[in-house]
């Protein structure tokens, strides 16, 4: 089925729209950009013109050139972001995990510090009119009530947020116009010379840099909002956004000339440049966009979680799918944890300033992470080796510049997201990991042969029946096979006897909206498997996917699903159905390896948290029977012990 919109249909709303989902967090830099670039140093042409030319420069090779012209083209199906990417290309090499690992990990990282920062710069502009005003509780009462509103859903407000975007970049666009006519020979410092000059001669050229890549932050949000927008409506709404952002980075170059040989203090020059008359009208737009920029990392947080789940990278987690519009998604558990990390960071860095030096060092990695994984894209897809290699030198040089800038921001804040992903990574990776060791211990066995006693057992009446419907989650890719332990729990542990055996299995594919079944009559009337292929943004709702299969079937007089019992049988009721999940259990007696015992206790601990196996497949719980296997059966010790009389 066509799961997406055309990507290359442009429409007004399609352009207003991505206004409003896709550039809140990069929209919203130049609330700390310039303010961040001068930091606590004497205001000179060279500090403002080298500026000025490395945030332009930025804007146009990583923004536009890497992320709107390159990046764009590596749809899944209509769909973009990390993870997407990453599933295209993850049958080239098998390491391709870890960059995707990492980059899903910093861009989460990035979701805490950005509400914080845009939501702090904005508030702080009520500083001007109310001097000594404490501004951290409105940023705490702001940041909590948004997270509260997550549960409803956003689909009502977010029909608003493309025109207050449009308002918002229009007026940085005016405010930046009004100071370039004043004095229009400020464009000179788009000159990449400016940009070399200051990042050759200047003493801290590396701070200046880790806070020139403020203005790229939101980039990644071009690719991940992909599906949602399409890409002729990302590419033309940019031109006018960046068009935006520009003016008003060259308004407040002319506003910051005239404080040559000065200190910035606290002032920030985007208000600054404000009338005193349009102040309050100002910051009110502008905390408005930074709840917006907000919410789109949010919502960009869940969609990510969402996927790590599916591609089996995250522990299973509740999803809520609070309106009828495609793409939205709450998952609690991630909601709760973000405000957390968002409070932290009010309360510990209090001030935008601050929490400047936090932010940028996860994006970096997020950023160089999507570099890697795209130059494999480009790869598969037959690009000259000429021009991939290209791509690679400019971009690791770039990227990597931006690394070692921010990295000197370390010791000031930046240990704080590389903790965050690096707690995260710890979760991705164990969960990853421990399942590619269970799949170690998976013993499977020809089915075939024991269709003759599956068949003899299902009409065995001295063995009380189980269930009329008997289904079983399978993990084998082939319909010979079967787990030994399914076959032990139909067969030894106590023997389950009922009319019909089902096997399902759920295959997560590639093509991100992908929902197919296909049917397997193995024992004609007693057993049959039915493979699910369903797409890693399609919920997994095994228990009405396979109502809705077996209802086909019945259709179709392909099964007979009446009961059995004589009583019944002749009213024609329906017999009762029943799940069996074989949970997998870590005995004492194992022979691991120190480091899979690590991982594999780091799992358990996961699993206590996390969703049940009957709950994260969405099964009716009342229907479900959970058995408890071990993960690998050890051989028997030998034992030297005599028998006395």
């Amino acid at each position: 089925m066509s799961a997406h919109k055309d990507l290359n249909k442009l429409t007004a709303a399609g352009v207003l729209i991505s206004l409003g989902i896709i550039y809140g967090d990069i929209g919203t830099s130049p609330l700390y950009v310039f303010k961040a670039i001068i930091g606590d140093r004497v205001i000179t042409k060279e500090l403002i013109y080298g500026g000025l030319s490395c945030v332009f420069w930025t804007l146009t090779l990583q923004t536009t050139l890497k992320y709107v012209i390159i990046t764009l083209k590596a749809d899944n199906k209509g769909e973009g972001g990390i993870f997407s990417l990453y599933s295209l290309v993850k049958r080239k090499a098998k390491w391709l995990i870890v960059p995707a690992i990492i980059g899903g990990c910093a861009l989460l990282a990035d979701g805490i510090i950005t509400p914080p920062i845009t939501v702090s710069s904005a508030i702080e502009g009520l500083e001007i009119l109310y001097p000594g005003l404490q501004t951290i509780p409105i940023v705490i009462g702001i940041i909590t009530g948004l997270f509260i509103i997550q549960q409803f859903g956003t689909s009502l407000v977010g029909k608003a947020f493309g025109p207050i975007m449009f308002i918002w970049f229009s007026m940085m666009g005016v405010l930046g116009i009004s100071y370039l006519m004043k004095s229009p020979d400020i464009i000179e410092a788009i000159n990449p010379y400016y940009a070399y000059n200051l990042l050759v001669t200047y003493p801290e050229a590396l701070a200046i840099l880790g806070a020139v890549f403020l203005c790229t932050t939101g980039a990644e949000a071009l690719y991940s909002d992909l599906g949602h927008c399409g890409r002729s409506n990302i590419r033309i709404s940019w031109i006018y956004v960046k068009s935006c952002l520009l003016l008003n980075y060259l308004g407040q170059g002319v506003y910051l000339m005239r404080l040559q040989n000065e200190l910035l203090d606290d002032r920030n020059p985007f208000y600054r440049m404000m009338p005193d008359w349009f102040l309050i009208v100002g910051i009110a737009t502008a905390t408005v966009a930074a709840v917006i920029a907000s919410q789109a990392l949010i919502s960009g947080s869940f969609t990510l979680i969402s996927e790590a789940v599916r591609l089996n990278i995250w522990p299973k987690v509740k999803i809520n799918y609070p309106t009828e519009q495609k793409g939205q998604l709450y998952v609690p558990s991630m909601n709760w944890l973000l405000w957390v990390g968002c409070i932290v960071v009010v309360l510990y860095f209090k001030k935008s300033e601050h929490m400047e030096a936090a932010y940028g060092l996860s994006i970096t990695i997020a950023m160089l992470m999507t570099t890697i994984l795209l130059s494999t894209y480009l790869s598969k897809k037959k690009y000259p080796i000429y021009l991939i290699v290209l791509f690679l030198a400019v971009y690791i040089s770039i990227e990597g510049v931006f690394f070692v800038g921010n990295m000197a921001k370390f010791f000031h804040g930046g240990w704080f997201t590389v903790l965050l992903g690096g707690i995260l990574f710890s979760v991705m990776w164990a969960w990853y990991s421990a399942r590619k060791i269970k799949n170690r211990f998976l013993k499977f066995v020809e089915i075939e042969q024991y269709y003759d006693i599956i068949k003899e057992l299902s009409e065995d009446e001295s063995v009380p029946k189980y269930a009329s419907q008997l289904v079983y989650l399978t993990s084998a890719n082939f319909p010979s096979e079967i787990e030994s332990k399914i076959i032990y729990s139909i067969l030894q542990k106590k023997p389950k006897r009922a009319d019909v055996y089902w096997l399902v299995h759920v295959d997560v594919v590639d093509e991100p909206y992908r929902c197919e079944y296909k049917v397997e009559h193995l024992v004609e009337g007693k057993l049959i498997r039915i493979d699910f292929k369903l797409g890693f943004r399609i919920e997994q709702k095994i228990s009405a996917l396979f109502r809705k299969v077996v209802e086909d079937l019945v259709k179709n007089d392909e099964v007979d699903i009446t009961s059995h019992y004589k009583s019944l049988n002749k009213h024609k009721i329906v017999g009762d159905f029943r799940f069996v999940v074989l949970e997998k259990t870590l005995s004492r007696a194992n022979n691991l390896s120190f480091w899979d015992k690590l991982i594999m206790g780091y799992y358990f601990n996961l699993k206590k948290v996390s969703l049940s196996e009957e709950k994260g497949f969405g099964l009716d719980l009342s229907f479900v029977t959970l058995e408890k296997v071990p993960l690998m059966v050890t051989q028997t010790e030998k034992i030297d012990i005599v028998r006395i009389n």
